[in-house]
């Protein structure tokens, strides 16, 4: 369009306008993708995590290949309990990330006889597992602060009873193994 020609009181095309809102727009998903991403980590780092179970450890409970939601906040105002499946650094290289489930207590004495498991002398009532424990363990006694941590599938996990260092300490909790959101959804209470 020729400038001769534009009418009195019409907007000139320049194609500044156009750039300026393009530029805006590009800005506005910049700052809508960053944020995004910083509430993500900040969820992932402080909130919430996912894991993979990689071996069959687990079994029935969790199978391998499963994706689990971890809650990283649910010890910050309690201890875990007794039966809790937890995600924690393996206490023998403080690297690789290991799912168990809570069997001994601070304070308490763990051993395993004819294919049961004893907590202070009295028999451990397990519902989350029918496995028969093939050989026995212990007693061990479980140090303030620590706790002693087992597979639900006995005969085939590494656990507390074959590690060199035997129990997880408290700050190598990573958190509590919420629900499985991945071949099913459930919860794993």
């Amino acid at each position: 369009m020729d400038r001769n020609q534009v009418g009195a009181g019409a907007e000139v095309y320049t194609g500044m306008i156009d750039k300026k809102k393009v530029l805006y727009e590009v800005l506005d998903w910049i700052k809508t993708i960053t944020i995004a991403l910083l509430a993500g980590l900040l969820i992932s780092r402080v909130l919430v995590t996912s894991a993979k179970v990689p071996t069959g450890s687990m079994e029935d409970t969790v199978m391998a290949g499963s994706r689990l939601l971890i809650n990283r906040i649910a010890y910050v105002a309690a201890e875990p309990r007794r039966g809790d499946i937890i995600a924690f650094y393996f206490p023998d290289d403080g690297k690789t990330v290991y799912l168990k489930r809570v069997i001994g207590l601070p304070g308490e004495s763990v051993e395993g006889k004819d294919g049961i498991v004893y907590i202070d002398g009295v028999m451990l009532k397990e519902d989350y597992t029918a496995e028969i424990m093939e050989s026995d363990f212990g007693p061990y006694d479980v140090p303030d602060g620590m706790y002693f941590m087992m597979g639900d599938n006995r005969n085939n996990s590494w656990d507390s009873r074959y590690w060199d260092h035997k129990f997880v300490a408290e700050d190598q909790i990573i958190g509590k193994a919420e629900a499985e959101y991945f071949p099913q959804i459930k919860w794993l209470h």
